[in-house]
């Protein structure tokens, strides 16, 4: 039976691909923006997802990222951040999570990043969203446990999307490097030695999602070629 799958922030990058690959298994897929939710707000989100009625998997994939010194990141920047990263996946899931517990079946997987499990310099807010969106995978997994429903997510290091292209130019910007030296210099923070394509994390979020991954619960699955091991 086709599934009924919403991926937040899925019209482009990492969300476009997670929504073709659904869709290419036959599953009925809802690939919102921000345009048609809000993410970080809570009528918005009701409303949206009581017109869809059952939903058999979230992907909360929406997110957000400014880069600055501890000294100089506003706390618009900081609030920006918590609100899209881990407010809007704990509201997505808040949402979809008593349908799912009442049919005994759903799968919810988190976009987060290598930056859910380490620090890295100037990225206060996003690392601190994305440890808030991994831990709220954990603790709705210890909630479902058993239930047939899962909950996990999936931590990439650099994924070549906009959201990168945009670090690369800051990192042209203030290093004077060429796009290939400042894309290499992200590249060279995980040991795979480049970035990852979309359709990577695409393949990571479907194996969770699919009917086969019941066992798995809580996780978060690290997409860098090795360099955290948990």
């Amino acid at each position: 039976m086709s599934r009924i799958v919403v991926v937040t922030g899925g019209t482009r990058g990492i969300g476009a691909a997670i929504a073709a690959r659904f869709a290419a298994a036959g599953d009925t897929v809802h690939a919102p923006g921000r345009a048609d939710c809000d993410v970080t707000d809570e009528a918005a989100v009701m409303a949206y997802f009581s017109l869809l009625g059952r939903v058999d998997v979230l992907v909360n994939n929406a997110g957000i990222s400014a880069s600055a010194p501890l000294s100089k990141t506003t706390l618009d920047d900081w609030h920006a951040q918590l609100a899209v990263n881990a407010t809007g996946a704990f509201l997505c899931t808040r949402t979809v999570l008593p349908g799912m517990r009442e049919r005994g079946t759903g799968r919810i997987v988190t976009v987060a990043s290598t930056a859910s499990h380490v620090g890295y310099r100037y990225t206060s807010g996003y690392t601190a969203s994305k440890h808030a969106a991994a831990g709220l995978m954990r603790a709705v997994a210890a909630e479902v446990a058993g239930t047939g429903v899962t909950a996990n997510a999936v931590c990439p290091a650099f994924v070549r999307t906009d959201m990168t292209a945009a670090s690369v130019a800051r990192i042209r910007e203030k290093t004077g490097r060429d796009e290939s030296a400042a894309e290499a210099a992200l590249a060279a923070a995980s040991p795979l030695g480049r970035l990852l394509e979309p359709e990577e994390v695409a393949f990571a979020v479907g194996f969770l999602a699919a009917a086969e991954a019941g066992a798995i619960n809580g996780q978060t699955l690290v997409l860098d070629g090795g360099g955290i091991q948990l």
